[in-house]
């Protein structure tokens, strides 16, 4: 035995699994940024579908309508749609969302 050589007890506990690896984390990261786009092609339908509803909604004249109505109604729109899409959406998003992973050839986790 060399004078460099230390006897020590075995690491128990650690596998390789254990540990998030390169591999994980760039899988776990991908899989978020599907889940965002998917959430956000949601809110982009659901907006497009709330403006078409509200295009023929009119507003008397003495709280509303005008030019500024006109000119705001699509932000109106964006933050409610984005607001639905937050509280869980149509499905749209987690459909989005499946066929991504398929693309991706990632397997859709169960939750």
């Amino acid at each position: 035995m060399s004078a460099f050589a230390i006897a020590s007890p075995p690491i128990t506990g650690l596998t390789a699994g254990s540990a998030p690896t390169a591999n994980s984390a760039a899988e776990l990261l991908k899989r978020g940024k599907i889940k965002e786009t998917a959430q956000k092609f949601e809110a982009s339908f659901l907006s497009v579908m709330m403006q078409s509803m509200f295009e023929g909604v009119k507003t008397p004249e003495p709280f509303g309508g005008g030019q500024g109505e006109e000119m705001f109604k699509s932000l109106l729109t964006d933050a409610m749609a984005k607001e639905v899409t937050k509280a869980g959406g149509i499905g749209v998003a987690s459909t989005v969302q499946r066929e991504m992973l398929k693309m991706q050839g990632l397997q859709e986790v169960a939750q």
